[in-house]
């Protein structure tokens, strides 16, 4: 199942750790039209989360962003991107640790990796973080829905321990930040 962008709108597909995290902040951008969890980057057809954990598939947890580029530009959405995650950490978003964590960004065309290219020069010029960007700008390769019991997996589950310890600090910090780009008041 590939999500389809409707006319107008555009997709990205990006990996920063764990895709639960990327999910809740994306889906409280304004000019986010729709975020699907899944897996890219890999070699395994239609793979499992299970299998993905195995760090033998290639893949990594990605979001699917469907966005309309007339009220999100994708340097903006990629700024948000290198704000939510540690992109000089390799294979790796705090005690997330394998393949499957990395940092990367899976350009949909020429334009992307462009922009991708030019976001992350800015990034690394800006001196946000300590190192270089370890993140992998690679073209659009294949992207599989994460099973259900993944999708809405914050809103869903906001009490658990990994949700209060990760996803929520990385939702708060990116309503701090960004809280002039929600689409609603937090």
């Amino acid at each position: 199942m590939q999500m389809i962008a409707q006319a107008g709108h555009e997709a990205a597909t990006l990996g920063g750790g764990c895709f639960w995290c990327l999910e809740a902040v994306f889906k409280e951008l304004r000019g986010v039209v729709s975020v699907m969890s899944g897996y890219a980057g890999g070699h395994v057809e239609n793979p499992t989360y299970e299998q993905v954990c195995g760090k033998r598939t290639g893949h990594a947890e990605v979001v699917r962003v469907v966005f309309d580029p007339a009220e999100l530009a994708y340097a903006d959405l990629l700024r948000v991107f290198f704000t939510i995650h540690d992109p000089t950490t390799r294979d790796r978003q705090g005690a997330d640790v394998g393949p499957q964590y990395r940092s990367i960004i899976l350009a949909h065309s020429p334009e992307q990796e462009a922009t991708a290219r030019a976001v992350m020069a800015e990034v690394a010029e800006a001196g946000l973080y300590d190192g270089p960007l370890v993140t992998e700008l690679v073209p659009e390769a294949p992207f599989w829905p994460a099973e259900p019991e993944h999708h809405d997996y914050f809103a869903r589950n906001p009490w658990s321990g990994y949700c209060r310890a990760v996803v929520a600090p990385k939702v708060a910090k990116f309503r701090k930040l960004f809280a002039d780009r929600l689409k609603r008041a937090a």
